[in-house]
């Protein structure tokens, strides 16, 4: 089943669920603190551990924590910042029989620290002493574990509020992540995320979701006993000049090890014989204008427009083309800088089984203003995909696809040996191949984008796109062993 991602209100909305159905808040608390104590005894040798309490639930975890931690033999403090404020928080510490003090400024580098001062609701800056030991702590190399959120980051953005927050190693949170845990900004303060169950029920409507293989796996296009490389979907790659062909072919060769039946590199005639000396399963078709581009376009189930293409007019006048065709287009790179300068003429072009690809820079230019307007990358991903009508994949370390309907994912296994040339095009080619074979645009996209960082994740250090393709098959081969 499918990890959904809950803002905090729906986070909110499933503690009070449980209580409403019988589950008391004493008992989630003690279940929540308990998974906190399990994660340092998991994690860390024995050592003293001083434990930042808050007012409120978050605080009250903390307790819980301390209490676990102590009778399994762990030298344990309690500072506490204010009073507990919760009827919750007041029966956790009420149970705690150790030492409380007032919160230090001055941590020991000795020691284990457990941050539950504040959880990801807080919405507004730490203050006072808890705001200066942050800034202490910023300085100091500390082992801190975090209870829900580092206190400070903003759990349906990940970012600290008002530019001050703790940092942890370890974050330890309850049922689901939230976006703080899922996106780049928020992931670099929470270290490790530890997800614990604490006995809630699912929550209805919510349309956000991990990107792993739980979200679409049931729905990968597997070749049927009697297919035909035809059945299995036809795609092709518009190439661009004779000095700009590589990253075509890098997508075609996605698309090909993915699992696409028959992949056509179109080219202008200038650049034929280059990529005629680098193909050899990947077909080759040429084309002069838009109007060649479309015939040779007419049979095919998804065509790829953008690697290398070419920034301008011709460019943008290809793609209107295709657009005529019926084809499923996935538009990346040039192709959508073509449009910069008139963004609604390429949403005129697309409907919901386009799939759009740009990293920050290109996202700018089609969609101006978003990123910075929005609070976080879903809500600007979830946005553009309205205005375009279409699926856009906004890459990055925690690349975010989102349909029009408002369904969104957010990858969690990006690794940085994909920062490198080419490794969009393949991701493009990715997924053009899996919608060739008939799989759905919005979990084409996951999925491309899921195997890829899969096969950036196993080669590891020294990396480069061309090996992209070449790695696919493994993943692919777990995928399926794992029906």
């Amino acid at each position: 089943m499918a990890r959904e991602i809950l803002s905090v209100a729906q986070m909110t909305a499933a503690d009070r669920a449980a209580v409403a159905s019988g589950t008391p808040t004493q008992v989630l608390m003690e279940r929540a603190g308990a998974a906190v104590a399990d994660a340092v005894r998991a994690r860390y040798d024995r050592r003293p551990v001083v434990i930042w309490c808050g007012p409120g639930d978050n605080g009250g975890d903390g307790y819980v924590a301390a209490r676990h931690l102590k009778r399994r033999g762990w030298p344990v403090v309690v500072e506490a910042a204010y009073p507990p404020s919760t009827e919750a928080a007041r029966w956790a510490a009420s149970r705690w029989k150790g030492e409380v003090r007032p919160l230090s400024s001055q941590p020991a580098p000795d020691a284990l620290y457990i941050d539950a001062l504040f959880g990801a609701g807080l919405s507004r800056p730490l203050e006072g002493e808890v705001a200066r030991l942050a800034r202490v702590c910023g300085d100091l190399t500390l082992d801190i574990v975090a209870v829900d959120t580092p206190s400070g980051i903003h759990g349906d953005t990940g970012r600290s509020l008002g530019g001050v927050a703790f940092r942890a190693d370890v974050t330890v949170t309850f049922h689901r992540r939230k976006p703080a845990h899922v996106l780049a900004e928020g992931r670099k303060s929470c270290g490790e995320i530890v997800l614990a169950d604490i006995g809630l029920g699912p929550v209805e409507g919510v349309g956000l979701f991990e990107d792993d293989p739980s979200l679409w796996r049931a729905r990968f296009p597997w070749p049927a006993f009697d297919v035909h490389k035809h059945s299995r979907g036809r795609l092709k790659v518009v190439s661009g000049e004779a000095w700009n062909t590589g990253a075509a072919r890098l997508s075609a060769r996605g698309a090909l090890r993915i699992g696409a039946g028959a992949v056509t590199v179109l080219s202008p005639p200038g650049a034929l014989a280059v990529n005629a000396a680098h193909l050899e399963a990947v077909m080759l078709a040429p084309f002069e204008s838009d109007a060649d581009l479309a015939v040779a376009a007419e049979e095919a189930d998804v065509v790829i427009i953008g690697p290398a293409a070419g920034v301008g007019e011709a460019t943008a006048r290809n793609l209107q083309a295709l657009a005529r065709t019926g084809a499923a287009l996935v538009v990346d790179a040039d192709a959508l800088t073509s449009f910069r300068h008139d963004p609604e003429a390429l949403f005129a072009c697309l409907d919901r089984d386009d799939v759009l690809t740009p990293h920050p820079g290109e996202f700018e230019r089609v969609f101006p203003g978003l990123l910075a307007r929005g609070p976080e990358r879903i809500t600007a991903a979830r946005e553009a995909a309205r205005t375009a009508g279409a699926v856009v994949l906004l890459k990055g370390a925690d690349t975010v696809v989102a349909a029009p309907d408002g369904r969104a994912s957010v990858l969690l296994n990006g690794t940085p040996w994909l920062a490198t040339a080419g490794s969009g095009d393949v991701l493009a080619g990715f997924i053009g191949g899996l919608i060739a074979q008939g799989m759905e645009s919005f979990e084409a996209a996951c999925a491309g984008a899921w195997i890829h960082a899969e096969c950036g994740r196993r080669h590891g250090p020294g990396l480069i796109a061309e090996d992209l393709p070449g790695l696919a098959p493994a993943v692919l081969a777990e995928l399926h062993g794992g029906r």
